[in-house]
């Protein structure tokens, strides 16, 4: 696979990262990571990371970079494995893939995927510091110490709403209902989630994924149609 610089065997460098390191790099900003799901997504093909002459992974900076990329699809856009593997090749292949729903990150998409800190959330999203706290507060948005594209997103949102007099603590409600798709969601899982191998648990994750995809289509649906009503 393109996606790594360095295949096969090589010996031990400063420029490569154990599973744990990448761990510790990912985790902050995708908290439902596991050395499992990592080996899951290579399993898959996704990300080939090199190997020392012992047998242990070793990523490189664009395998990291890589591993946000496919985690930010899976989080932020609810895309299946196969939809993300047909991005990546087209990807690797120089082409500018488009995603579902005409999302045109382009080519350099891996190299720029962004950290941002509060501050630079707040300003990138035209918000206030007390909406934040305030989106906070609703669990609307978790509490970390960087966030991601997905968030600024959540946020600009937050902010079109209060123009509309909207405020994060009418949105609670929303919680609730996140929570009980998740208990539909852990109900398909359980024969999985029965399943102690490292293999079937990070089928689950995927499964998971999938499934919060699709309930996403629905929830889109039953709103658009609402919306029809109102303009009757």
């Amino acid at each position: 696979m393109s996606s790594s610089a360095a295949h096969g065997q090589v010996a031990g460098s400063a420029t490569l990262l154990s599973i744990g390191q990448v761990l510790a790099r990912l985790t902050p900003e995708f908290t439902d990571l596991t050395p499992s799901k990592l080996r899951f997504l290579e399993e898959q093909g996704l990300v080939a990371p090199a190997r020392t002459e012992s047998g242990y992974r070793k990523f490189c900076a664009s395998d990291v970079d890589r591993l946000r990329l496919i985690l930010s699809m899976q989080r932020d856009h609810y895309l299946p494995l196969k939809v993300i593997r047909s991005y990546l090749a087209d990807l690797d292949a120089g082409l500018a893939p488009v995603l579902p729903g005409g999302t045109t990150p382009g080519p350099s998409m891996l190299g720029t995927l962004r950290r941002l800190t509060r501050d630079d959330l707040l300003r990138e999203a035209g918000a206030s510091a007390t909406l934040l706290h305030d989106a906070v507060s609703a669990s609307i948005i978790l509490p970390a110490e960087h966030y991601g594209d997905g968030v600024l997103h959540v946020l600009r949102a937050l902010v079109e709403l209060q123009r509309s007099g909207i405020e994060p603590r009418h949105l609670r409600g929303f919680r609730g209902a996140a929570e009980r798709e998740l208990g539909l969601i852990e109900s398909a899982l359980v024969p999985l989630s029965r399943r102690k191998d490292a293999s079937s648990r990070a089928k689950a994750a995927e499964m998971a994924v999938e499934i919060a995809g699709q309930l996403e289509i629905i929830r889109g649906s039953l709103i658009r149609s609402a919306l029809g009503r109102l303009t009757q």
